[in-house]
């Protein structure tokens, strides 16, 4: 069913409907269709255009559409959309009354609100993928803390490092990474739901009730950039293109250590393939196919800014083209991720071959510069000095250190017996005397600090940064904590949706029968959403809770309750404090609650009080209470004054 044919008196050509249906991509996004439609049902209400019947019956068929839909059917189905798809499934369950949920709602902003919801919901995978790769340079760098690594420059050997401190710098690259996709996810988190074809709708709806509903931050300011607003599509390309670019220079590099020419590390076989003509061989794919797949997703970065360049307000076909690419881009990226921390996991490192690639290369040629600067040459006298030196040394094929005192002597007479202490690699590691350097004083210090150095200090990044293995393990114990704080933030709280409808009742009802909180049927939590916050780690809703408020500056906080298999994480700290920031934006005076366990609600600031002094209104649900006749709660207020 076409949702614009009144306008025409033909019908369209074949080709054309197959050139313009969006289907056999925007069918990805059916589940962000269906939840924008259950929350618009509920703003349609509110203002009157359905009645509390109509409302149940199209939020029932919403709900199984859910749970019935699958990819095949609605890739079969003809429509030219998904809107089209979901709104002819709704008229077939509930016949007319179908009709009416498109009230003043047009396709514009129904698809940027359905794209915005796909990109929060994999916005936390994203961050899951890049933290897992975080997690596997880290081992790798634990691992290899002590292992010499020439590093290069030019891809010529310059000076030797750690190879845990070449599995450092990719952690850097990915905590930026991960700070992009935080910063798109906050920008990107207003509900463009209310704003029509380009002018807003017609009927005065509570925009930010709707996006509460939805778990956006706030609603949108401005319908005509809400519908024609693609940054949060360019940025999250932006941010896979970037993190891409990371993960290609990682792949080089190991497809260089992995090479017979190298021979620093070895690729696990089940990220490795062989050659049909060569037996011998073995190689890199995986590493290689992620480098390859850089230019795919650079291309989609590419396309929707050439897409979006010059495009008249508002919306405009054009704008169709948004989502292939980003869901390329996307997928692609997670794909290579997932691939990269597998890679990593794998990679076996040949010590006694990193070493001697070290050794070799003249790499302590800067460290007789610094010998000589030290017996008081110019460094650009002693830097042409050593150029001799090492031309010497190639043209003997010997190592700097290999070479006679005078041998050394014969190109400079500041030379002495101590040079060669310079020239080891030990001392390569540890002559880096200042900030960030390998020296003797910074290891201690860097020892210091990973003993003692507060949370603020690690904040304030009053860290070293060298390759000695101290150092790269005071980087470990910092980036350890930084990935933590990573995973916690995966705990998020947040308004509840309509979708969390079914994991509160489950919640609720597990503590109902323990006597804990009131019974309270699906269909009270479906009335009373908007009253709900919930927690939610790694994509699951894991607690509960509602602001129930009686008058104004009184509420009661309710149905606190957390999953039983995830208590002790912090998400009941975590959602006390959000509904009490809840109270202070509401400007309550105060917040009550009965509750069995007063030593919890006491560190969060609740004085007891009398249950004598509450409100009757407050006390009349008491009859609801199975415990009603040895009642154990006490009551507890939390005062905003």
């Amino acid at each position: 069913m076409a949702l614009w044919g009144g306008r025409f008196s033909g019908a369209a050509d074949s080709r054309f409907k197959l050139f313009n249906d969006s289907l056999p991509v925007d069918y990805r996004l059916v589940q962000q269709d269906i939840t924008g439609s259950i929350a618009w049902a509920g703003a349609l209400k509110q203002v009157g255009v359905l009645d509390e019947l109509e409302h149940g019956s199209l939020v029932l068929a919403l709900h199984e559409l859910s749970e019935q839909v699958c990819d095949e059917q609605i890739l079969l189905s003809g429509a030219e959309d998904i809107h089209s798809f979901v709104e002819s499934a709704l008229i077939d369950k509930v016949g007319d009354l179908g009709k009416k949920l498109h009230t003043g709602r047009s396709r514009n902003d129904q698809v940027a609100t359905d794209l915005k919801l796909w990109c929060k919901e994999q916005g936390e995978v994203m961050i899951e993928a890049l933290v897992k790769v975080q997690q596997q340079l880290l081992e790798l760098a634990q691992r290899e803390a002590h292992t010499v690594l020439p590093g290069y420059t030019h891809l010529q050997r310059a000076q030797p490092i750690t190879f845990g401190h070449w599995a450092m710098a990719y952690v850097e690259m990915m905590e930026r990474d991960l700070l992009r996709v935080r910063d798109a996810l906050t920008r990107l988190d207003t509900c463009p739901l209310g704003s029509g074809a380009l002018a807003g709708t017609a009927y005065p709806m509570d925009r930010q009730a709707l996006a509460q509903a939805l778990g956006f931050r706030q609603a949108s300011n401005n319908s005509l950039d809400s519908v024609s607003d693609r940054d949060h599509v360019v940025e999250l390309c932006s941010t896979a293109a970037i993190s891409m670019m990371h993960l290609s220079r990682m792949a080089e590099d190991l497809i260089f250590y992995n090479s017979g020419e190298a021979g620093f590390i070895e690729l696990s076989d089940a990220v490795t393939s062989g050659s049909s003509l060569m037996p011998q061989k073995k190689n890199p794919d995986a590493l290689e196919l992620i480098r390859g797949k850089t230019g795919r997703v650079y291309g989609a970065l590419t396309g929707i800014l050439t897409t979006m360049k010059a495009l008249p307000m508002a919306y405009n076909k054009d704008m169709q083209e948004d989502k292939e690419g980003l869901f390329d881009a996307v997928d692609t990226w997670l794909l290579c991720l997932d691939m990269t921390a597998l890679v990593l996991e794998g990679v076996q490192v040949n010590k006694q071959r990193t070493l001697a690639a070290a050794q070799q290369g003249y790499a302590n040629a800067t460290e007789l510069a610094d010998y000589l600067v030290a017996k008081g040459m110019p460094f650009r006298e002693a830097h042409h000095v050593v150029g001799e030196v090492v031309l010497a040394a190639i043209e003997a094929g010997q190592a700097l250190e290999d070479f006679t005192l005078p041998q050394l002597q014969a190109f400079s007479d500041a030379i002495e017996s101590d040079v060669y202490q310079h020239l080891t690699i030990d001392a390569c590691l540890a002559k880096r005397v200042a900030k960030g350097g390998t020296s003797l004083e910074q290891i201690e210090r860097a020892l210091g600090q990973q003993k003692s150095a507060p949370t603020r200090e690690v904040a304030d990044q009053d860290i070293v940064g060298g390759t000695a293995p101290s150092q790269v393990r005071h980087a470990l114990d910092v980036s350890q904590q930084r990935l933590n704080a990573h995973k916690a933030e995966l705990l998020s709280v947040r308004a509840a949706r309509l979708t969390d409808v079914e994991s509160i009742h489950q919640i609720n009802n597990y503590w109902a029968e323990q006597g804990d909180t009131l019974p309270r049927s699906r269909d009270e939590i479906l009335q009373d959403v908007l009253d709900f916050s919930v927690a939610e780690q790694e994509g699951k809703v894991v607690g509960c809770a509602s602001l129930y408020i009686y008058e104004t500056g009184l509420a009661e906080m309710r149905s606190v309750g957390i999953d039983p298999q995830h208590h002790g994480q912090g998400q009941g700290k975590a959602l006390v404090d959000y509904m009490l920031q809840r109270g202070r934006e509401l400007e309550l005076e105060r917040v009550i609650v009965l509750t069995r366990v007063p030593g919890f609600f006491g560190k969060m600031g609740f004085q007891p009080i009398e249950k004598a002094t509450l409100p009757e209104k407050v006390m009349k649900d008491c009859e609801l209470c199975p415990r009603k006749h040895a009642c154990d709660e006490e009551a507890m207020e939390y005062s905003f004054a």
